[in-house]
């Protein structure tokens, strides 16, 4: 099992996307049937034995740092890979202050996930000034101090994004290239911005098209390098249609296989339903992580539709609060499906790949429910 240990709800940044839409959404309620405890400790305050008792339960356990920042409460984290032994360590951070965390630390993390949303400007103009050099100083500071895991750009975009430029910028440049990306769309996930937003028309001339042409570009990539890039939604997709897998689970692995622990020790199925009372599901005090009830999509239109499959309802927290109209999410439905067609049209010359050793089927496997959205 993946468990999100929430370090803290403080964060070191003011981003576009997730502290100023919080201002402008600040008055937007959730609903009568959604109560949401605003009470919650700002840091983590349980006894660090009740993780280890709680993790030693499951032999596969993996524990994913996650915040706000929890790079905050480094002292709290250094505490826990001290005392709990999972499986595996991996981390979503904004990456600010990776430089001050130990290399005994950081080199022990099989997967870094760092907010990064492409060249400089784009970076800084969604996350505050001079974040990208301290981001990219401080990538490059890791690397010289030995650490060999799998180091993740995790991108946020939304209309301000191009998202083909920006993807083949991480990709290749002279500051620091990544091979494993992962984007998230933001949407869905406040209640008011839809209307002072122009979501429809940027999907449609710009992110649609530019997805497809990184689909195509990705597989061209594979055809003259003999390499698979760790691009993941389209990876993940691929993935699952090569092995002709199909489920209504969420594809991050929300409430079935990858859960959040808030800094009061309660179990969440996700980590952006902190708080909402209804959805706990135990305490780590008392609770067998083999044993965590289990969620996914059971409401029409996602119960109905042709591609749930693949796309396994998008976002459990969507779904829940519907922060957006029916028809406003839509729009969102419409970009996975999109995607969706858009990989389709590429197995045919994947699998001509194979068959001509160019690659492998192997070159597609990947660590899943690592914190990279499959459907953004």
């Amino acid at each position: 099992m993946f468990f999100h240990v929430l370090l803290t709800s403080n964060c070191n940044l003011q981003c576009k996307y997730c502290f100023g839409e919080s201002l402008d959404d600040f008055d937007e309620e959730f609903g009568e049937d959604i109560e949401i405890d605003y009470n919650l400790p700002r840091n983590l305050n349980y006894d660090i034995e009740l993780l280890v008792k709680f993790c030693r339960q499951d032999p596969d356990c993996t524990l994913t740092f996650y915040g706000g920042e929890p790079l905050m409460q480094s002292d709290k984290l250094g505490e826990i890979m001290d005392k709990v032994t999972p499986k595996q360590y991996m981390m979503q951070t904004n990456g600010l202050l990776l430089h001050k965390l130990e290399s005994k630390y950081v080199n022990r993390f099989h997967t870094l996930l760092v907010s990064i949303d492409g060249e400089e400007a784009l970076t800084d103009h969604y996350r505050g000034e001079g974040t990208y050099q301290k981001v990219i100083e401080n990538l490059k500071h890791i690397k010289q101090n030995n650490y060999q895991g799998e180091l993740i750009a995790r991108m946020t975009i939304m209309e301000q994004t191009d998202i083909e430029k920006q993807v083949k910028y991480l990709l290749d440049n002279k500051d620091f290239s990544f091979t494993s990306i992962h984007w998230q769309l933001n949407a869905g996930f406040w209640g008011n911005d839809y209307q002072r937003r122009n979501f429809e028309e940027w999907t449609k001339t710009s992110y649609i098209p530019g997805v497809d042409a990184l689909t195509h570009f990705w597989v061209d990539y594979m055809q003259q390098k003999g390499q698979v890039l760790k691009l993941y939604p389209i990876l993940g997709i691929v993935n699952s249609l090569l092995h002709e897998e199909a489920n209504c689970l969420m594809r991050c692995g929300s409430g079935w296989i990858n859960y959040s622990i808030q800094t009061d020790g309660q179990i969440l199925p996700c980590p952006t339903m902190w708080g909402m009372k209804a959805y706990y599901l135990g305490h780590i005090k008392d609770t067998d992580p083999l044993q965590l009830s289990k969620m996914f999509v059971q409401e029409k239109p996602c119960s109905q539709c042709k591609i749930l499959g693949v796309c396994g309802g998008r976002c459990l927290y969507t779904n829940i609060t519907k922060r957006w109209t029916d028809e406003a999410y839509n729009k969102v439905c419409y970009t996975v499906q999109k995607l969706i067609d858009s990989v389709q049209s590429e197995i045919p010359r994947i699998k001509q790949l194979i068959n001509d050793g160019k690659i492998s089927l192997q070159d597609f496997d990947y660590v899943k429910y690592n914190g990279a959205e499959i459907i953004p």
